[in-house]
């Protein structure tokens, strides 16, 4: 006869008044999610913010820029992780304003969709995508924005580019784990790559 043990119950605090409680049970410490890196591929939300005329037509594509913690300098987009219990639209929407500041004004449908999905290796060459830590599946989305882009967290600045420059090949050499593929693809998912 198997005897399971009850999990403990999430409101004990197993006699100490001043424990300390998880502020966030949605989010992983650094070495749970090392753990978790090593045996699970992880959830992400990208954002490729872009800005429109009148008419709806993009008419730039928002390039963050980054240092590595080796100091290099490194082109990114907006991205991040989606928490246990998180929506993609709360979690898409959290990253904009965490990257871009809480002023950027992200315009996202009640129901987004993204424009595609991109599985990031940690072993190069088995796709476009790369990136030592893990592998990860992320959800790409385009996402206009309508107020002031200030950087925060890691983020250095935001370069806006017109549609044709974000294709290039210069700019795509400068992109860190092969995100200048998913600004094509995104590109070409509007209608503007040429």
């Amino acid at each position: 006869m198997t005897v399971r043990t009850p999990d403990p119950d999430p409101d004990d605090d197993f006699g100490f008044d001043d424990a300390p409680r998880d502020a966030n049970p949605g989010w992983l410490s650094d070495i749970e999610l090392e753990e978790a890196r090593r045996r699970l591929p992880m959830l992400y939300v990208e954002a490729i913010p872009v800005r429109t005329d009148g008419s709806g037509q993009v008419i730039s594509i928002g390039v963050l820029l980054r240092s590595t913690p080796m100091g290099e300098m490194t082109r990114t987009i907006v991205s991040g992780r989606v928490r246990y219990g998180e929506s993609i639209r709360d979690a898409l929407f959290r990253h904009v304003e965490n990257d871009l500041g809480p002023m950027a004004f992200p315009l996202l449908p009640p129901s987004p969709d993204p424009f595609t999905v991109a599985e990031y290796f940690p072993i190069p060459g088995i796709s476009a995508y790369h990136d030592d830590r893990q592998h990860a599946v992320s959800l790409a989305f385009v996402v206009p924005v309508t107020g002031t882009c200030e950087p925060r967290q890691d983020a250095l600045e935001v370069t806006w580019f017109s549609p044709e420059e974000a294709a290039t090949d210069s700019l795509a050499a400068d992109m860190e784990g092969g995100r200048g593929t998913l600004i094509r693809q995104a590109l070409a998912h509007l209608g503007l790559l040429r």
